[in-house]
C-alpha cells in the first residue's frame, strides 16, 4: 500500500504538502473521486518532487478531525471518507480515501450542483461540463440517455413505419442459420423503451429519434469519414459525412472504408476468392462499437479516418468509470445506450455483449496485423486498426496445370459494397444460378439475396435474360 502512495499523482492519487486553511482546495478533489472511481488524497507529500515532508505529531489528529468535518459538512450527498495515518520514511502522512459514490452527482453544497460538481481527468480535477453533469445524473438514477422520453406525441402510423424499417433491415441482415425474424410489435417497442404510452398517447424516446433519423434534434450526430495522405491529418484525399438513421450511417461509413482500402483477388484453381487488406468484420465492429456506445450527450461526431498505416475510429464520450482498456480486451461490456443496443441485437448488427473488441483483436491477429490499439482519450475513445506495410501489387508465379495456381492482385472496390461484389462474383461464375442457390452459397437468407439482386438491377449492372426458370443473369457493365 505504501509503495502505491508514492507512484505519483494520477486519476486516483492526489498529493498535498499540508492541509490548507481553505478546505475548497481539496474538497473539489474529494467530489471528483466520488463521482469517478474513487481515490486517495495524501497530505504531507510534495506533488512535484514526491518528497515526503510529513505532518507534525502535535497537530496531526486535529488535522484529521478538520478534514473529516469539512468533507462531511460540505458535500452532497454525504461522503464518508476513510482516513488513516501512515508512516513513510519515518514521517507521518494523512491518507484520505474516497470510495466510488453510488449516488451521483456529488457536489459541493455551497456552490450548488451546477457549479460544484467536479470530475477527475488524469491527474487533474476539473469542473463538470453540462453534458457531463447530465451523464452523472443519469448514472445515479441507473438510466440511459437514449431511454429519456420526449414531450412530442407520435402517431401509430409513424410507429408502424418505424417497425417496418427495423424488420426490413433485420431481414436483410439475417444469416441462413438464423430463425425467421419476427416483426416488431407495439408492446415490443414499449418494452425496449423506444416509446412510452401515457393516457392513450405515444411519446418517443431519444433512441426512437436516433434510429428513425428524421429529427432535427440530432442533426449533429453524424459520422465523418475521411481518407488522409500519409500518417497525419494535414492533407486529406477525400471526405464525406453521413446523416440519417444511425444504423444507415453505420452501413454508409462501413462501405466508405471498403471503397478506399485494397481488395485482393485470390484465384485458387478454378475458384476466385476476394479478400480485403483489413478484416471486414473488424472494420464493421469498430464502427458498430462507436455508434452503439458513444455518448449522445457529449458534443462531437464519430470520426472514421483512413491513413496510410491505419484505420482510426473515434467516438465521443469517456469510458464508464468501471471500464478499463484491459477489461474491454477481456470482453467486459458496459452498455451506455440500452435501447439502441437491443434494437441492434434484433437487427443482427451486434451479436453478444462484450464480444466486439475481442473479435477485433482476434480478426487482426488472424490477418497477421499488428495488435489494434485502444486509447482512452478522456472525453473520447479511439480504436486503431493497423494496415500491413506492403507493396500495392503482388503476383505469385503460375505453375503447370497439375499444380495449384494462385494469383493475387490488388484492386479497388470502385463503388460496390462487398455484398454487391459477392453476388456479382457468383453471377460471373454461374449465370444460371438461382437466388436460392446464391443464398446457400453465401450463407445468406433468400430475402437478402433478393435485396442485392434488385439493387444491382436498379443500378443497371445486371439484367435477367429469359424466364425466371430457364433464363440467366447477364452482367451488362463492369465497374
Amino acid at each position: 500500500m505504501l509503495r502505491d502512495l508514492l507512484t505519483g499523482e494520477s486519476d486516483k492519487i492526489e498529493y498535498k504538502v499540508d492541509i490548507p486553511t481553505k478546505s475548497m482546495q481539496y474538497l473539489k478533489t474529494v467530489i471528483a473521486f466520488a463521482n469517478g472511481n474513487g481515490g486517495k488524497i495524501v497530505f504531507g507529500i510534495e506533488d512535484t518532487t514526491k518528497k515526503v515532508l510529513g505532518i507534525s505529531d502535535e497537530i496531526i489528529f486535529d488535522k484529521v478531525d478538520a478534514v473529516t468535518n469539512a468533507i462531511y459538512d460540505s458535500c452532497e450527498p454525504k461522503i464518508m471518507p476513510i482516513i488513516s495515518i501512515q508512516e513513510i520514511t519515518g514521517k507521518k502522512v494523512i491518507v484520505v480515501e474516497i470510495l466510488k459514490g453510488m449516488q451521483c452527482p456529488y457536489y459541493i453544497k455551497r456552490l450548488g450542483v451546477v457549479e460544484g460538481t467536479f470530475l477527475r481527468v488524469a491527474s487533474t480535477t476539473r469542473k463538470a461540463q453540462q453534458y457531463q453533469l447530465q451523464e452523472l445524473i443519469l448514472k445515479g438514477s441507473n438510466r440511459s440517455y437514449d431511454q429519456q422520453v420526449l414531450s412530442e406525441v407520435i402517431s401509430i402510423k409513424r410507429i408502424e413505419n418505424f417497425c417496418e424499417k427495423l424488420y426490413a433491415n433485420a431481414t436483410k441482415n439475417r444469416r441462413a442459420e438464423d430463425k425467421s425474424i419476427r416483426k416488431v410489435t407495439l408492446n415490443q417497442m414499449i418494452s425496449w423503451k423506444l416509446i412510452e404510452n401515457k393516457e392513450d398517447c405515444y411519446y418517443p424516446t431519444n433512441a426512437f429519434l436516433l434510429l428513425e433519423g428524421d429529427s432535427e434534434k440530432f442533426l449533429d450526430f453524424t459520422i465523418q469519414c475521411a481518407v488522409f495522405k500519409g500518417k497525419t491529418r494535414s492533407v486529406f484525399i477525400t471526405r464525406k459525412e453521413f446523416t440519417g438513421s444511425i444504423y444507415q450511417q453505420l452501413e454508409d461509413a462501413y462501405n466508405f472504408v471498403l471503397q478506399h482500402i485494397d481488395l485482393g483477388a485470390q484465384i485458387d484453381g478454378l475458384y476466385r476468392n476476394d479478400f480485403y487488406e483489413l478484416p471486414i468484420r473488424a472494420i464493421r465492429e469498430m464502427i458498430v462499437n462507436a455508434v452503439c456506445h458513444r455518448s449522445y450527450l457529449t458534443p462531437g461526431k464519430i470520426q472514421v479516418a483512413l491513413y496510410d498505416d491505419r484505420l482510426e475510429v473515434t467516438s465521443p464520450g469517456a469510458l464508464d468509470s468501471e471500464v478499463t482498456i484491459d477489461k474491454i480486451k477481456q470482453g467486459l461490456s458496459k452498455v451506455r445506450n440500452k435501447s439502441i443496443a437491443k434494437v441492434f441485437a434484433y437487427m443482427n448488427i451486434i451479436e453478444s455483449w462484450g464480444s466486439g473488441v475481442p473479435r477485433i483483436l482476434s480478426e487482426a491477429k488472424q490477418y497477421g496485423l499488428k495488435e489494434p490499439q485502444l486509447i482512452n482519450m478522456g472525453s473520447e475513445f479511439r480504436i486503431n486498426l493497423y494496415r500491413k506495410q506492403t507493396t500495392q501489387t503482388t503476383q505469385t508465379t503460375q505453375t503447370t496445370q497439375t499444380t495449384q495456381t494462385t494469383q493475387t492482385t490488388q484492386t479497388k472496390l470502385n463503388g460496390f459494397t462487398i455484398e454487391d461484389k459477392q453476388v456479382l462474383d457468383l453471377i460471373a461464375k454461374r449465370p444460371k444460378m438461382s437466388q436460392r442457390e446464391m443464398a446457400e452459397a453465401l450463407n445468406w437468407s433468400v430475402d437478402r439475396v433478393k435485396y442485392y439482386i434488385n439493387k444491382l438491377k436498379r443500378k443497371k449492372v445486371i439484367k435477367r435474360v429469359g424466364s425466371s426458370h430457364n433464363g440467366y443473369w447477364d452482367i451488362i457493365t463492369d465497374k
